[in-house]
């Protein structure tokens, strides 16, 4: 049988294949392209282990013959990035609860595993730090676009833990921090690859706000290392888990870093958020993983610190990788 991978033409979603294959396992892959690109899956498609299908996940026939044929299921599919968030929050909305829904209920029929890729988002404006996958979540208010992201990948955690409360259908939620690595770029947002491509071009480097606001980069080899091992193990099923680093840097640190690392003569220009986003957006001071339960259940500890991050993501560009990015 098959693994199933929705998304799979995404930034993480197409490294998450590679993987995949180079275990040996045959893929089938669905991606309606819309934030993931061809480009990101061209040199496997020869691969008589992976079929691509290029359709989308709200498609609820073919979802059910393509998880009927899989023996699991990574749910990777999701609009994303805070760019296309603000300017098309139905398709947000509509693409995650919609697209979650309909592969949840296939998996239900035919008792495939489930992993579901959530978000650091779903802490909302937790000040609880570091953020523990009990903790409460606080969201803004639904006049504010923006939370239309975490509160439609809460709604997926929720659904996906009533499917292990009711049947016990072995579902994994995991809740990603800020995932970078080749092959991302900042099209919708993504900040460490927007940084690499303003200095690598010579452009100013937009830092939205007083930059004080802080964040953890994971690398994205370390993040699919843990997806495999969380979906072997039966101690994760039914909980939520969060993977990243910890290793915490302000947005104006890692301006900074990005400059010295590139070599650049780019200055480093502050820009107001609504001026960026438009009036009334909200963001977090700090967002930072607490990793005991993940570290617990695999053993899990980041091998790459932010400066290989940048550096990994510099040679992308360097060497012209791309694509467009779908980042969870």
């Amino acid at each position: 049988m098959s693994i199933l991978v929705t998304g799979g033409a995404g930034f993480i979603g197409s490294h998450l294949c590679r993987a995949l294959l180079a275990q040996g396992e045959d893929l089938i892959v669905i991606d309606d392209l819309s934030t993931g690109t061809y480009d990101n899956l061209a040199e496997l498609e020869d691969s008589k282990r992976l079929r691509l299908i290029v359709d989308n996940v709200n498609n609820a026939a073919l979802v059910d013959e393509c998880v009927r044929e899989a023996s699991a299921v990574y749910h990777l599919a999701s609009a994303v990035g805070v760019r296309l968030i603000i300017d098309q929050p139905v398709r947000t909305i509509e693409s995650i609860v919609g697209g979650t829904e309909s592969v949840l209920k296939a998996c239900a029929r035919y008792r495939r595993p489930f992993l579901l890729t959530s978000t650091s988002e779903v802490y909302g404006k937790g000040s609880k730090v570091p953020f523990s996958e009990n903790d409460d979540t606080v969201m803004g208010a639904t006049s504010t676009r923006r939370w239309s992201y975490a509160c439609a990948k809460a709604l997926d955690e929720f659904l996906a833990l009533a499917h292990w409360v009711e049947s016990k259908l072995p579902v994994i939620v995991v809740r990603l921090f800020n995932t970078v690595g080749p092959r991302q770029t900042g099209q919708y947002g993504m900040v460490v690859p927007g940084f690499v491509k303003q200095a690598l071009n010579g452009q100013p480097i937009t830092v939205y706000g007083d930059g004080q606001q802080s964040r953890c980069f994971a690398h994205v080899q370390d993040v699919i290392e843990a997806l495999l091992q969380l979906m072997l193990c039966p101690q994760a099923r039914g909980q939520v888990i969060n993977i990243g680093n910890n290793q915490e840097i302000t947005i104006l640190g890692l301006a900074e870093r990005v400059k010295k690392l590139t070599g650049s003569s780019s200055p480093i220009v502050k820009i107001p958020y609504d001026q960026a986003y438009g009036e009334g957006f909200d963001d977090m001071r700090r967002r930072v993983p607490d990793l005991s339960k993940v570290h617990n259940l695999i053993g899990y500890q980041p091998k790459r610190d932010l400066d290989q991050i940048i550096r990994d993501v510099i040679e992308s560009q360097k060497k012209g990788a791309g694509g467009r990015n779908a980042e969870c």
